[in-house]
């Protein structure tokens, strides 16, 4: 069974985007600005990374797909953050539409494959539970019987936290989501043309069954000024983690307000301003 996850790191896909630009000169010059890098690295580097990083079972690949012109700054710092961790895979990758640029990374990275996959999509700037490879493992495994007759099949860890960072840690409001991105896994049988690129998460129940669980807490899913979302994805009734959910994203995400602060004060205090 391969595990095998994808990212889109700043990738100036065609399309993809709430923002429009009217050519690829202009969606880079926005991407690739310095106080929006500074921004996506702080979620990547205090979120994203450590709940990877701390994961339970580390067999598992993820795929950071990049445009070819990240500036050499940026792209010499997400080389240093990512190189601790051997199961990412950083994959430049020419403008296309963003579906089929993670579509063709994830068909590249199978292969030839006889395996069965379990694929998922993580955000740059989200973090998952340290135990959700393992987890997922777990429920295709136990599952067994059912997936005979379902050669594809979801599995949807619904419990998380939306989260806000700032540079005096983190504030958070716990939520049930409705087939998200974050903590969804997908099963898909040897040799299957599609991935999880082929299905808009929301709709994944319209063409295969969902398995959903509950508990524990599997996802943190950041709300701030950059997200591309729209309107309703914009903060609101976040408030600062107590001393319980302190270490509850400790223990549960490997997510660590003083690391939230410290690599504020690098990259978005005085200097970074």
């Amino acid at each position: 069974m391969r595990v095998i996850g994808v990212c889109r790191f700043s990738y100036p896909a065609q399309g993809g985007f709430r923002r429009m630009h009217d050519s690829l000169a202009e969606r880079e010059a926005y991407l690739y600005n310095d106080a929006r890098m500074a921004l996506r690295f702080w979620h990547f580097e205090t979120l994203t990374l450590p709940s990877l990083r701390a994961q339970t079972n580390q067999d598992f690949t993820v795929l950071v797909i990049i445009g070819e012109h990240m500036p050499k700054r940026w792209l010499d710092r997400l080389h240093a953050v990512t190189a601790p961790l051997p199961q990412l895979k950083i994959v430049p990758t020419p403008p296309l539409k963003h579906r089929t640029a993670l579509e063709l990374a994830i068909k590249a990275e199978l292969g030839e494959t006889d395996q069965p996959s379990l694929q998922f999509r993580i955000d740059d700037d989200d973090a998952i539970g340290i135990d959700f490879v393992q987890q997922a493992r777990f429920a295709h495994r136990r599952s067994g019987r059912f997936h005979q007759n379902n050669a594809r099949m979801a599995f949807d860890f619904n419990n998380g936290f939306s989260v806000s960072l700032s540079e005096d840690g983190i504030l958070m409001r716990p939520e049930f989501g409705h087939f998200l991105s974050c903590g969804l896994m997908v099963l898909f049988p040897a040799g299957d043309t599609k991935t999880v690129m082929n299905f808009g998460h929301h709709k994944l129940h319209h063409t295969m069954p969902m398995i959903v669980q509950p508990a524990p807490p599997m996802y943190l899913r950041s709300k701030h000024a950059d997200n591309d979302s729209g309107d309703k994805f914009q903060p609101s009734g976040l408030i600062p983690a107590d001393e319980a959910q302190q270490e509850l994203l400790e223990t549960r995400f490997n997510v660590s307000e003083d690391h939230i602060a410290s690599v504020y004060a690098d990259l978005l205090g005085p200097r970074g301003r």
